[in-house]
């Protein structure tokens, strides 16, 4: 029997463009009314992008006539004027996280390719270089930020009852590792990740930062999404390997980065390359890729870091490379592209 249920159920069919997420769990859902077989749905965009709203009441329509007992589907998109979205931003609803001067997520397109190595490195090598940082894991399946960072001490609550981030080399550290028993998993649908990061990003005092970093999972679901809604970001660093298993993915990280309107600030070739022992140059995954993805997708190379045990050894000791041997090669390599990085943001 056609209900409002039934129709709503079937809308979680109609993904929001570009994301792995329905209209229905994003809210976008307002209204329903069935009436002698007429279905009108009123769904309301936070975006005034015309050609995602098309998007949507296309496949809407597409999905609720393929019902039986409907003879007629008006969907009604409303959206906000095209003027009155913050420029650059594809949601309406964001908000800053109070004290933090730059928020800057850290991405990949898969796993494997050590993109929270290079969060911690980079999240200490700003703080080398005299910058308030903070370090958020938005990983909320597998956690591994606490590790690098060697922090074990769970965050207190302020007289404001907000979370107070644990200290680690100079770096505040939040994570969803802090806050539960070792080896306890995470068995969460979207709706709950969404609603921790969202409490992470403005439940926890931060204080004044220069930078927040924030270390991604691999892919483009739900965290991406919601990191995106929740606050304005000011870039993406997607980090890679050379080869082109890892290539091919991070250009839909870049596509997913392009759909919400968030400044790609360049791309980071990890696992560049290997120095053996005789002094002999290893490309073990390939070299270059990266390099030459950046150039196809005509966004920054913000360069190459070779692959050394000691970054490794650092990340299972809790002692990030960039802060036990800063003159390390590698070491070098994080500083530099962070000195990159602040110049283009400047």
């Amino acid at each position: 029997m056609l209900s409002q249920d039934v129709i709503q159920n079937a809308l979680t069919a109609v993904k929001y463009p570009g994301f792995s997420r329905d209209i229905v769990s994003f809210g976008l859902l307002k209204e329903i009314s069935i009436t002698n077989g007429t279905v009108s749905v009123t769904l309301q965009l936070t975006t005034p992008n015309a050609e995602i709203a098309q998007q949507i009441k296309a496949e809407s329509e597409r999905i609720l006539q393929k019902l039986p007992g409907i003879s007629h589907v008006q969907v009604d998109v409303k959206q906000p004027a095209s003027g009155s979205a913050p420029a650059g931003n594809a949601f309406t609803n964001q908000t800053r996280v109070p004290g933090v001067k730059r928020v800057i997520a850290i991405a990949s397109g898969k796993g494997g390719v050590g993109k929270s190595t290079c969060a911690v490195n980079l999240a200490c090598a700003w703080q080398q270089l005299g910058a308030k940082v903070g370090l958020l894991d938005c990983d909320i399946y597998g956690p591994s930020i606490p590790l690098m960072m060697g922090v074990r001490e769970k965050p207190t609550v302020s007289a404001g009852e907000k979370l107070v981030p644990p200290l680690a080399h100079g770096v505040k550290v939040m994570s969803i590792g802090l806050l539960l028993p070792d080896d306890q998993p995470v068995i969460w649908r979207g709706p709950m990740i969404t609603k921790t990061i969202n409490q992470f990003l403005l439940a926890v005092e931060w204080g004044d930062l220069d930078y927040l970093l924030v270390d991604l999972p691999p892919g483009t679901g739900d965290a991406q999404l919601s990191l995106c809604q929740t606050v304005p970001l000011d870039g993406g660093i997607i980090i890679t390997t050379p080869q082109e298993a890892s290539l091919g993915v991070v250009r839909k990280g870049i596509a997913m980065f392009n759909k919400v309107n968030v400044p790609i600030l360049g791309l980071v070739e990890n696992m560049s390359y290997f120095t053996a022992p005789n002094g002999e140059r290893v490309e073990i995954f390939g070299h270059g890729g990266g390099h030459a993805e950046a150039a196809r997708q005509k966004v920054p190379f913000l360069g190459e870091v070779p692959l050394f045990t000691e970054i490794r050894e650092g990340g299972d000791r809790g002692m990030p490379l960039t802060v036990s041997t800063p003159n390390h090669p590698a070491s070098q390599a994080f500083i530099q592209i962070v000195q990159t990085v602040r110049q283009n943001l400047k």
